[in-house]
């Protein structure tokens, strides 16, 4: 999944994707260079260590760089919060649990009971690996019925990248399914023993394009809020703001509400929404669902 040595490909790729300009360095020569991005030499220069030091990182011979060093290569590397996050998860990799298995997400039923009542606006839970948890009825409408899914394949990253509804119902599909890519990335790093994620990792590889492309370009996106465009069947083109919650007792589970703005043709659109799930009960129903069940790493993939 993360390879063995997750934390110099982290580095590697982020000092790929800068130029000495970008980082206020001169390039007296001018000429062109042999590899793109910063040399090794002006990343430990920017971040005051060595350069045998940050050589011997990047080529995994140390991998337990102090958090003074981490803060100062996630500045010299002009790193966002998210990049910044993801870096201490790879210089500090969680305990892994026996056997590598992580215990099976739920909503607390007081949290699905909300759920269903918020008729006004699409909410969903993702918990680990991007997993769909749970679902009201307006969001269901609003993308797709995930209880009709098996249950290892109710997962929000896999739906954008395989499924052709995605396609159709996001307009900016692209950026959509990149930053689904770089949570799912996030989450690798703060789990990096997960053999649930280390399989959907490797079915997503072999099925999707996309996901291998923004999976090796590295890059990590967190959830906190945002806009998305889509266009539904039934009422036409809707734009959505969502701000992302973390839920309290577990900091793995994230609720999304969705809104539109006041007066818009989006508010409109979403109300007609409303009505159509409203006549269509047993498509939208509300209903607990839970991610894929632990495995081993071993176990086949299903399409």
């Amino acid at each position: 999944m993360e390879g063995m040595n997750a934390l110099g490909e982290f580095l590697r790729t982020c000092r790929s994707g800068l130029t000495p300009a970008e980082v206020g360095l001169d390039d007296p020569d001018g000429a062109p260079r042999r590899v793109r991005g910063l040399r090794r030499e002006e990343v430990a220069r920017l971040a005051g260590v060595s350069v045998d030091y940050y050589t011997r990182l990047e080529q995994g011979r140390h991998s337990t760089p102090s958090d003074a060093v981490v803060r100062s290569l996630a500045r010299a590397l002009r790193m966002d919060d998210a990049a910044s996050a993801h870096l201490a998860d790879l210089a500090r990799p969680g305990r892994a649990r026996p056997g590598g298995v992580q215990p099976v997400q739920r909503v607390r039923p007081a949290m699905q009971q909300l759920l269903a009542s918020m008729t006004d606006h699409p909410v969903l839970i993702l918990g680990r690996r991007t997993d769909v948890l749970a679902s009201n009825a307006l969001a269901t409408a609003l993308l797709t019925d995930w209880r009709r899914l098996p249950a290892r394949e109710r997962n929000y990253t896999r739906w954008v990248l395989l499924d052709p509804v995605a396609r159709e119902r996001f307009v900016q599909w692209s950026l959509v399914a990149a930053d689904a890519v770089g949570t799912l990335r996030l989450d690798a790093g703060r789990h990096p023993d997960d053999p649930a994620l280390n399989e959907l990792v490797g079915e997503l590889t072999i099925k999707s394009p996309e996901f291998r492309a923004a999976w090796g370009d590295h890059r990590v996106h967190e959830r906190t809020h945002g806009t998305k465009r889509l266009t539904h069947p039934e009422v036409g083109p809707i734009t959505l703001h969502f701000e992302a919650l973390t839920l309290p007792g577990d900091p793995d589970q994230t609720m999304f509400v969705y809104g539109t703005d006041p007066g818009s043709s989006s508010a409109d659109n979403l109300r007609l929404l409303s009505l159509w799930a409203g006549q269509h009960p047993d498509t939208t129903a509300a209903r607990d669902l839970e991610g894929p069940a632990p495995r081993s790493s071993g176990s086949e993939l299903s399409g």
